[in-house]
């Protein structure tokens, strides 16, 4: 098994890499879904959240108002550290339990996009960066997903920055080009990262 981190700034484009990675095979475990769904309705990751935050960080439906809470943890940096502190462990175990449910030569995918600022390169064999220009990201932001330019440039700066991460890079993808570009690009590394996969599990196979 290879066990590759996935990351890259927002705007561009790790959603549509991971996508294609996918399409030729990959397994992939996404952090934020997993995220969303451990405090579900019904799951002891929302029971828990209860008690730290209180029943007004819910809908009328029993759901979580991640707005609401997202305004009240990220304007308190105590109060994010013990949302974390539930969140995290639960991800961290149901990430664990489809890492161990994938074949031995699979190429597992962790999308995880605060990889860099996180610090957690070293939990994988190898870390895969989507790197785009800052113009490029501020211009998806806005055309694509309706940001103003503000609210786009403040979520770009909460980031690491474009030279973090390609610090960490082993394997960087370019995204700054045409869609058939990186679709080439992305089968490129896919061939790579399968025969990575095929090398590690001959070697576990031959201890």
């Amino acid at each position: 098994m290879l066990k590759v981190g996935l990351t890259g700034g927002i705007g561009a484009g790790k959603s549509e890499v991971s996508r294609l990675l996918v399409e030729h095979g990959a397994v992939l475990i996404d952090a934020d879904r997993i995220a969303r769904e451990v405090v579900a309705p019904g799951t002891p990751g929302l029971a828990a959240v209860i008690e730290a935050f209180g029943e007004g960080i819910l809908t009328a439906d029993g759901g979580l108002d991640r707005p609401r809470l997202g305004s009240i943890v990220f304007a308190d940096p105590e109060k994010l550290a013990v949302l974390n502190s539930i969140v995290h462990p639960l991800v961290g175990a149901r990430s664990r339990e489809l890492e161990d449910a994938a074949a031995d030569d699979a190429v597992v995918i962790h999308d995880v996009p605060l990889l860099t600022e996180n610090g957690l390169a070293p939990l994988y064999d190898l870390v895969v960066v989507v790197d785009a220009s800052p113009a490029t990201q501020l211009d998806r932001l806005v055309r694509l997903r309706g940001m103003t330019e503000g609210d786009a440039r403040a979520r770009m700066a909460a980031q690491a920055t474009r030279e973090q991460r390609r610090q960490i890079a082993d394997i960087l993808i370019d995204n700054d080009v045409p869609l058939d570009a990186l679709h080439q690009r992305v089968a490129e590394v896919w061939g790579d990262l399968v025969r990575r996969a095929r090398e590690g599990s001959a070697a576990q196979g031959a201890e």
